[in-house]
């Protein structure tokens, strides 16, 4: 099953919390003016979403056939069950007895490569709008902001669980 299908509606579901959430921790940072901040929150927020995250799952997927992981190997012991929603998580076996355990697990495992990818879009986005902003500063901000917003998404992903 690919991921992506399960990953993406709730993604875009949470743009608008994530985008405040964003928006308010940029904003301690940067200290301009919210309207402005929730604007440009947006423009990073659409991109990352619309193609860093199929992105990076194309690439985690291209990844996890070349090196084997296209496969059924069981989930007959605790390695197998932790190998097939890690190095599985892009594109899970179909397991389906199985899905009720593995598909919250393999979206907190996409949620890591996600986060640096949203991370540096979100920054490269803001280093061309915040010119006069310092390049550590807009960093920081942009990690910041995506930290709390991811640790948010997988504290939905385990109290849904």
């Amino acid at each position: 099953m690919p991921m992506i299908f399960m990953t993406m509606p709730t993604m875009v579901v949470a743009l608008i919390p994530v985008i405040l959430i964003e928006s308010v921790v940029i904003q301690k940072y940067l200290k301009i003016r919210f309207g402005y901040i929730l604007k440009i929150t947006i423009l990073q927020n659409v991109v990352s979403t619309i193609f860093g995250i199929p992105i990076v799952w194309f690439i985690l997927v291209v990844i996890q056939i070349i090196t084997g992981g296209g496969s059924a190997y069981g989930l007959d012991t605790l390695g197998k069950q932790f190998l097939a929603v890690t190095w599985q998580a892009p594109w899970l076996i179909p397991y389906e007895e199985d899905f009720g355990w593995m598909i919250p697990a393999a979206t907190l495992t996409l949620l890591v490569p996600f986060f640096f990818a949203s991370w540096k879009i979100e920054y490269y986005v803001a280093q061309l709008v915040y010119k006069e902003i310092g390049s550590k500063t807009l960093n920081h901000a942009t990690r910041n902001a995506n930290f709390i917003s991811y640790c948010a998404l997988a504290g939905y992903v385990i109290l849904k669980m």
